[in-house]
């Protein structure tokens, strides 16, 4: 997220870009300890608005956050880039793999699309704030697109990344590694922070 992160310092925001403990913490761990934790390290509670940006697994964890936590009176905005909001058909696929379970850590095999996934559980998106959602269409996996139903970006499917509520959303011919650092995709991350909708082309 570095690239997102200096194009909205440029933009005049104070930016706080963390990385999180995704393979040994789980996901509830995080929203409701270590995120908190970050909020008030960095101070966001005197920030005049609190906005989000988080790629794929983030936006699971800010969800879970807004569930089980009161929404703080200064949040803004939120931008969700290639969000497995409904989960992904490859960790259905790959779930019992060794491999998968060794890169992925705790949390990977929860995200899949069963009823006993965390995003199916996590139900309804949250309606706390406005939310845009960036999806990529453009996969340089072709082995796990053929177990996505659908569109993809080599991990989530369009139809995935969409959530109950969302303000917006926009795809983009980008992988899912590949989606935070194009310049189209963060030139539409500061138009939604700034107007609440993607300046669509």
């Amino acid at each position: 997220m570095n690239r997102a992160a200096s194009m909205l310092r440029h933009d005049g925001y104070r930016v706080v870009n963390v990385s999180y403990p995704s393979r040994t913490m789980p996901l509830e761990q995080l929203a409701n300890e270590w995120l908190p934790a970050m909020l008030r390290a960095h101070g966001a509670d005197g920030a005049p608005r609190l906005h989000f940006v988080t790629h794929s697994m983030g936006g699971i964890i800010v969800r879970l956050w807004l569930r089980d936590n009161p929404a703080p009176a200064n949040l803004g905005r939120i931008v969700m880039i290639a969000p497995p909001n409904h989960g992904s058909e490859v960790v259905d696929r790959l779930r019992g793999n060794p491999l998968f379970s060794l890169f992925t850590g705790v949390n990977g095999a929860r995200l899949g699309t069963g009823t006993d996934s965390l995003p199916a559980r996590l139900g309804a998106g949250p309606v706390a704030a406005e939310i845009g959602v960036i999806a990529g269409n453009r996969s340089l996996n072709p082995v796990f697109s053929c177990w996505i139903h659908g569109p993809d970006d080599g991990k989530v499917g369009v139809a995935s990344a969409r959530l109950d509520g969302m303000s917006d959303f926009i795809e983009f011919p980008c992988s899912h590694t590949w989606l935070s650092w194009r310049r189209p995709v963060l030139a539409q991350v500061g138009a939604f922070l700034r107007d609440g909708e993607f300046g669509h082309l």
